[in-house]
């Protein structure tokens, strides 16, 4: 009996459908996009000792996150939709409220000696907090900023700050500056 010969596979054709495979699953997959906020953090300062700065009570708005996602501002509980307008509040003093922050007079390109607001934010939230109420909260601090930004960029130029030129928005920025300190997570507490 005479054996028959195996027939050899064309493999060159394997090799191109595999390729036109892999090509259809990268264009036709989609990526989740990383949600993130951009944060500038402050230069190293090297060969000096770090001193912690004694702030005055009312210079602080204190706001606090629990793991069940509650916000606790100012000893108050708030829904985060008036968060923006109390910050704006707090940080801007229109009226110079004895319990609001306090204003250091400086020189500022544009605006001549001004009220520099000396209100800081302090951000604290729960290690429990879900990342989607953290970025909520950070979201509508950072809009109570630019808003107040955006307010004396019309007043004193017309245009919003993004439209300023680059010696026009650093004096905005310094007009307004974003203080908002966050500690490190903790349990701060909230319903059981």
């Amino acid at each position: 009996m005479a054996k028959r010969e195996v027939q050899e596979i064309n493999a060159g054709s394997m090799a191109d459908i595999a390729f036109l495979l892999l090509i259809f699953f990268l264009v036709t997959t989609t990526m989740d996009v990383d949600t993130g906020i951009a944060r500038k953090l402050p230069p190293i300062v090297e060969n000096q000792k770090q001193e912690e700065q004694k702030i005055k009570e009312r210079n602080i708005f204190i706001v606090l996150v629990n793991a069940q996602n509650d916000l606790l501002v100012e000893g108050q509980p708030m829904d985060i939709s008036q968060l923006r307008e109390k910050a704006k509040e707090f940080l801007a003093n229109p009226n110079d409220d004895v319990k609001l922050p306090e204003k250091d007079i400086k020189n500022v390109p544009f605006y001549g000696e001004v009220g520099i607001s000396k209100g800081v934010i302090s951000l604290q939230n729960d290690r429990g907090t879900s990342f989607g109420t953290y970025i909520k909260v950070q979201n509508e601090l950072t809009a109570a900023v630019n808003e107040l930004r955006d307010q004396a960029a019309m007043q004193q130029f017309g245009k919003k700050l993004d439209d300023l030129k680059s010696e026009e928005a650093d004096a905005v920025r310094m007009y307004v500056p974003m203080s908002i300190s966050e500690a490190e997570p903790k349990n701060v507490g909230g319903k059981k």
